[in-house]
């Protein structure tokens, strides 16, 4: 996107902001960089030059515009609909890899060189690992510096910074500003109990919250998720300590209050939150596509912007998944819940109802398979699946290469296309999986004229690639067939 100039200076002259986060705008005679929309007047088109991400202004000497804020645009779509090196990489550095293992463990977990890593993203984002690492260590550093009263010694290292002096000097060299100054800008924000955060979680309109939270209200495991007071609340387990959130839709961004455990898991949390609500994808891109087909275009238009929903962990959705296999939501929430309650890490919550971490798959594959409440075919599945998961036979993240990680799953007893599919469209984020079996989309095609039967109804679907998991959405929420998640 960034090397289309031509497009790049329409986009910033009419302030689009659904270019936000798509590439950043450096202003030659100001030496700062700005999204798209930025509301200050927008420069000379001979001032401007673009580029691909926030990291590679920074290293090319740009601060960041003190007035439209670009550290806090949505992130860019393109590494949630990819599943190529760099995309994984880029979900890797999100989720705080390269801040806890180094380079070397994000190559380790790609199966790459870091060389070779390095040369491919600073060819495509113009900055390597570790200033993209860098780059996210100052935006967390702001977010606390502007949400906390924690002192300064502490936001340095809950950041990821290695000493208080790199922190400070990276902060100046950002954000032309003291950490001090930055927090005398804004009124002081009272924190109500230690490591409660509220934050706001941005993404590109329009989105549509019915399917999304609808979703994951429906299929909420008590103890571990819960709806309250028009927030989904849930637990999360984190690389340093676990954590819970609560996650209110508002009309232009996501209301997000966080508790924590441990401050160095915050930028880790917002991640995998965004993640869980697709608040990436660029839905006008998607719409647009859906729309071409005569048939979906009214569902389109009826209500734009569905995402798909997603999860905070992957292992975790595979075992409910597994546990959701021919039997009702509310069967399946029964079974999960029993497994929270006998092997899930307690946790406290105050303001609420929520009592348990979801059972990592260690702590699920000692158990007696004579203790599940379900057919034994299915326990074989579920027995095989936990103990793969913990041995690392099997391993989903979102460093997972989508084809790969298919064709292991597929060898898995038990597993057919739509177990398959399911997890890699709401775990691995595969923007194009498909169901082509559901039986809720199959009495949806019948309704709309649509094929009914898997290979018709794939063949049709061809059109909409990429996006066909958000088709899935608009089909799944029909008048007369309302989403059912984990359908039998």
């Amino acid at each position: 996107m960034h090397t289309d100039r031509e497009r790049c200076v329409r986009a910033v002259q009419s302030k689009d902001a659904r270019f936000d986060g798509w590439f950043y705008t450096a202003v030659l005679t100001t030496r700062i960089y700005c999204r798209p929309s930025c509301p200050a007047v927008p420069p000379k088109p001979q001032n401007m030059t673009f580029y691909p991400s926030a990291a590679a202004c920074q290293q090319a000497g740009f601060r960041a515009c003190k007035r439209c804020r670009p550290d806090t645009s949505p992130g860019s779509p393109e590494w949630n609909q990819r599943a190529d090196l760099v995309a994984r990489a880029m979900r890797l550095i999100a989720d705080g890899v390269v801040d806890r293992e180094g380079v070397p463990g994000l190559a380790a977990r790609l199966g790459y060189s870091t060389r070779q890593i390095e040369r491919q993203l600073l060819a495509e984002l113009g900055a390597g690992p570790l200033a993209l690492a860098r780059a996210q260590r100052a935006q967390t550093a702001r977010l606390l510096i502007e949400t906390t009263g924690l002192p300064m010694a502490e936001i340095a290292f809950a950041a990821g910074f290695s000493s208080i002096r790199t922190f400070n000097d990276t902060v100046r060299e950002v954000f032309a500003l003291s950490p001090s100054e930055l927090r005398a800008r804004l009124p002081r924000q009272t924190v109500t109990a230690p490591g409660v955060l509220s934050l706001r979680l941005p993404f590109r309109a329009p989105l549509n919250p019915d399917n999304l939270f609808g979703h994951l209200a429906a299929t909420a495991v008590p103890g571990v998720e819960e709806w309250c007071d028009g927030a989904y609340r849930r637990t999360l387990q984190l690389p340093y300590g676990h954590g819970i959130v609560a996650l209110t839709p508002r009309p232009d961004h996501v209301a997000c209050r966080l508790s924590l455990s441990d401050m160095r898991d915050l930028a880790v949390a917002i991640s995998r939150c965004r993640r869980m609500l697709d608040l990436d994808a660029d839905p006008v891109a998607v719409d647009d596509q859906l729309r071409t087909d005569p048939v979906l275009a009214p569902l389109v238009d009826k209500a734009p912007g569905r995402r798909v929903p997603r999860t905070v962990d992957e292992a975790e959705f595979a075992i409910r998944a597994v546990l959701g296999q021919q039997v009702s939501t509310a069967a399946a929430r029964t079974h999960a819940a029993r497994l929270v309650t006998a092997h899930g890490d307690t946790v406290e919550d105050p303001e609420g109802g929520l009592t348990h971490l979801f059972p990592a798959p260690e702590a699920l594959a000692a158990l007696d398979p004579e203790s599940l409440a379900m057919p034994r075919a299915r326990r074989t599945t579920f027995t095989t699946l936990v103990r793969q998961l913990a041995d690392r036979s099997i391993h989903l993240g979102v460093e997972s290469d989508w084809e790969e990680t298919r064709a292991r799953l597929l060898t898995l007893p038990g597993f057919g296309p739509w177990t398959v599919d399911v997890i890699a469209m709401r775990a691995l984020g595969d923007p194009d999986a498909f169901l082509p079996t559901d039986l809720g989309i199959r009495r949806a095609a019948q309704e709309l004229g649509l094929p009914s039967t898997p290979a018709a109804l794939t063949a049709r679907a061809a059109a909409w690639r990429p996006w066909r998991a958000y088709a899935v959405q608009y089909l799944w929420a029909t008048d007369s067939h309302p989403i059912n998640f984990l359908p039998v």
